[in-house]
């Protein structure tokens, strides 16, 4: 999975019109995300709003990390230009991300000490590859006209420039002098990054204003939604790479002639299941809990049915819709049960029946079904 951030709801909805079927997912501390597929390509990517600020960034982020796994992280929204020559509407992607408020203030004036953090090779060569070929305008809006691309460094603190004169202005553009863009959230997202084993991210910002004063001006004239737009389809266009590169990442000559490669992924359907599938076995091997003999008391094998239910719906190995319509199978059954008849005992199997059917693909829970079944007819 690839995560997708973004700061303004404008970008958002850039991101959000490249998936498919985005359904929303709730962090235990009130955060939503959505799951999504990338339109025409299926690949699952987790979409997120931290708000404006290198501090919710890196909070949300880590959530985001902590929630999903990703094998990579992508922020997208809107920059100001620092230089009169990067057009309104480019697409800018960072090349290193500058928090460039640090520093120490002293008698002769304020001297920056920033934290710097590097987009990762891989990262960086696909998304080059994906400039020069342009296959990512094909995302984008119909009719719009293709931006320019362009990589360099991004300088994100917490303060919207909109000078040209000012003071912080005039330290920005000399002291980071060659960063294209400035922003207010890639930092946060960098350093939680790089405090997870060094996650891979990308910054991929579209040009909104000049940073000059002019802001209102340009905002008027609709370039925040136009650059989102840009930037996003160059964002989607790269995680729908990344996720390519990871999935067929081959195996290095070492791990191979160690005879390592790749962990096999098994896929167990209806009632299938499988042990163990793999070239070479290096160590001990331990077989997950077959299931226990049913229970004489199948309503105890229901809660514990129940249970199973809501650690794959958070694990989202079952998604909220079939979630919601086998809790409602469950407690139908649970229901039927406590009528203690021989009538209530069939309207449970049933319900069970309906609940496999749901639960198909995924076959451990669907096997369970079985079980909890097998219970209630031994008391028929």
């Amino acid at each position: 999975m690839i995560v997708i951030l973004t700061a303004l709801d404008l970008e958002y909805q850039a991101v959000r019109g490249h998936l498919t079927d985005p359904r929303v997912h709730r962090h235990n501390a009130g955060t939503r995300f959505e799951l999504g597929r990338l339109a025409g390509d299926e690949r699952r990517v987790a979409l997120g709003l931290v708000g404006k600020g290198n501090h919710p960034s890196a909070v949300i982020t880590e959530r985001a990390i902590a929630e999903f796994s990703p094998s990579a992280l992508l922020f997208v929204g809107v920059a100001g230009a620092l230089w009169p020559g990067i057009g309104l509407g480019d697409v800018v992607v960072a090349t290193h991300v500058y928090a460039y408020h640090g520093g120490t203030s002293e008698d002769d004036g304020f001297q920056a000490r920033p934290r710097v953090w590097e987009i990762d090779h891989e990262t960086d060569q696909i998304a080059r590859h994906l400039y020069r070929t342009e296959t990512w305008s094909r995302r984008l809006p119909a009719g719009a006209a293709v931006p320019a691309v362009r990589f360099g460094p991004i300088a994100a603190g917490e303060v919207v420039q909109d000078s040209a004169i000012s003071a912080h202005a005039r330290w920005v553009r000399q002291t980071y002098n060659d960063a294209l863009a400035i922003e207010m959230e890639s930092a946060g997202m960098a350093q939680a990054a790089h405090h997870n084993r060094s996650l891979p991210m990308a910054v991929v910002r579209g040009i909104s204003d000049r940073a000059d004063g002019t802001k209102t001006t340009t905002d008027g004239l609709n370039w925040q939604s136009r650059a989102a737009a840009n930037a996003a389809a160059f964002a989607v266009a790269l995680a729908q790479e990344l996720a390519v590169e990871h999935e067929n990442r081959p195996v290095s000559k070492a791990r191979e002639a160690k005879g390592m490669t790749d962990s096999v992924k098994n896929i167990a359907r209806d009632n299938a299941r499988v042990g163990v599938q793999a070239g070479h076995i290096h160590g001990n091997v331990t077989i997950g809990h077959s299931l226990q003999p049913p229970a004489a008391d199948p309503v105890a094998q229901l809660a514990e049915l129940r249970d199973r239910l809501a650690r794959a719906h958070k694990a989202q190995e079952v998604d909220v819709d079939t979630f919601t319509a086998a809790e409602e199978e469950i407690a139908v059954a649970a229901e039927s049960l406590s009528e203690s008849t021989e009538e209530g005992r069939s309207k449970a199997v049933i319900a069970l029946k309906k609940l496999r059917g749901l639960l198909a693909d995924v076959a451990e829970l669907a096997a369970h079904v079985s079980v909890v079944i097998a219970a209630v007819r031994g008391l028929l």
